[in-house]
């Protein structure tokens, strides 16, 4: 009787501090820090993607792993069929060249997103309201997926039937010639 209470007390722990872990990954996973959108300043970026994924707004603007900005807003125009993400730049961060692309990158176990920005080699740098030309739009897991089972479908389909099918033209040919 003594080993069992003893052997549930420490399943009991283990369950509770795997619990306890889990919220800790939660909450920092989801902390939304907005101290870069402070009313000292700062400047406006601006991007279009066809797809977004799972991006939402104050997710991070990071260059390099360093976090420069926050997503402000995400809206879709409907001349261009794009989602259009404005982003909140940090002051500090007023040397990124007006060339640099931006990319909807995924990170973490429970994957969020946020804007990648890597750096162009233009001498000019973004001012406020400045755009990117060159965005590269977000992985969708499921789109990936989707891909791999039809290209094995496919494969598979076509391999049965190149062996299915007869190979009588290579016989008629070498009976012509004797």
């Amino acid at each position: 009787m003594q080993q069992s209470r003893a052997t549930e007390i420490v399943t009991g722990s283990f369950v509770l501090f795997g619990f306890a872990a889990l919220f800790f990954l939660v909450t920092q996973i989801t902390n939304k820090d907005f101290s870069v959108l402070s009313k000292g300043g700062g400047y406006t970026l601006k991007a279009n993607f066809e797809n977004i994924g799972g991006l939402k707004v104050g997710a991070a603007v990071a260059m390099s792993g360093v976090t420069i900005g926050r997503i402000e807003s995400i809206t879709y125009d409907q001349n261009i069929y794009k989602a259009v993400v404005r982003m909140h730049v940090n002051p500090q961060f007023d040397h990124i060249p007006d060339d640099s692309d931006a990319s909807i990158m995924t990170s973490g176990l429970l994957g969020a997103q946020y804007i990648g920005v890597t750096a162009g080699g233009s001498d000019q740098y973004f001012k406020d309201g400045g755009q990117f030309a060159i965005v590269q739009d977000a992985l969708v897991l499921e789109n990936l997926i989707n891909q791999l089972v039809a290209n094995f479908a496919g494969s598979k389909n076509s391999s049965s039937e190149s062996s299915s099918a007869p190979t009588t033209t290579n016989q008629s040919t070498t009976k012509e010639k004797k």
